[in-house]
């Protein structure tokens, strides 16, 4: 089960405060995405080096060539490290490795085929002046029944991200709910660890009282329960759980936008909605 599945707790007013402390941990922690300080992709730098990051960084057929002399003040795992290692994108074994340089940390990315260095800074500016997330408080009429149908074939669809290029989104299916009088679906994608569901929202809160669009995890489907073999499978949908995205918390993400259909004509007044004493143009 996913990281963001519902809290296992009797009283789901207790859980979602639960689950939006632990969200505020998550992201305020020393390496969370608040403390991203810049996103460097390597086709920008031929020659390997990148302004005010140690090392000559490659990309191979392998992945990414990290080389290191002395002077960089690079540690590998822990230890000083000199010499050439290969680097596999963040999350990837076997040959993914933690990189850092002093109380820095230094994460390899892949995208779309294309390969990039994530440097995370604990003492960044954005992390000393995250004063919390604002969130609407738990109101049950935000939690719906839904059901989720599989495509016959996964899809992949190109939307606008947060730094203004397209990139694919993968799609593995539809998520369906009813809400004031009404049916809405969302093109969802699927996690291929877990089969967990995962979807990029927009509504009518979006730039005005909530960040621009939101992220909504709502688990994994009830796949063996009654009716799953013709109307699909079904899931809670619980819109008090909708968070921010990792670019509300740093620039230097690439969040897509929602694809097309998942802007919700409706307030979603739920969930997180924006970054405590967030300017108006900053939602």
């Amino acid at each position: 089960m996913s990281a963001d599945a519902h809290d296992i707790d009797p009283d789901p007013d207790v859980a979602w405060k639960q689950w939006h402390e632990h969200r505020v941990a998550a992201v305020s922690a020393p390496y969370g995405p608040l403390a991203l300080i810049g996103t460097h992709w390597l086709a920008d730098y031929p020659e390997g080096r990148i302004p005010a990051v140690p090392g000559r960084w490659r990309t191979t057929g392998a992945g990414v060539t990290l080389a290191a002399a002395a002077e960089d003040g690079i540690s590998l795992d822990g230890e000083p490290f000199t010499g050439d290692v290969v680097l596999a994108a963040d999350g990837s074994p076997p040959s993914h490795s933690r990189i850092a340089a002093g109380d820095v940390r230094l994460v390899v990315i892949r995208r779309e085929g294309e390969w990039a260095v994530r440097v995370f800074d604990p003492a960044s500016g954005a992390r000393a002046a995250f004063a919390g997330i604002e969130a609407t408080p738990y109101d049950p009429a935000f939690v719906l029944p839904g059901r989720f149908q599989p495509y016959a074939q996964d899809r992949t669809v190109q939307v606008e991200n947060a730094d203004g290029r397209a990139r694919g989104l993968g799609l593995g299916g539809e998520l369906s709910f009813d809400f004031d009088g009404a049916t809405h679906r969302l093109q969802v994608a699927v996690d291929e660890d877990d089969g967990s569901l995962w979807a990029v929202i927009g509504d009518a809160t979006g730039g005005r009282s909530s960040y621009r669009f939101r992220f909504l995890r709502p688990g994994v489907p009830a796949w063996g329960s009654p009716g799953t073999e013709s109307g699909g499978a079904p899931i809670v949908v619980d819109l008090n759980r909708v968070q921010l995205p990792p670019c509300a918390f740093a620039d230097h993400f690439i969040c897509p936008f929602p694809p097309p259909g998942n802007t919700l004509p409706f307030e979603v007044a739920a969930g997180e909605r924006r970054l405590k004493a967030a300017l108006a143009t900053g939602i």
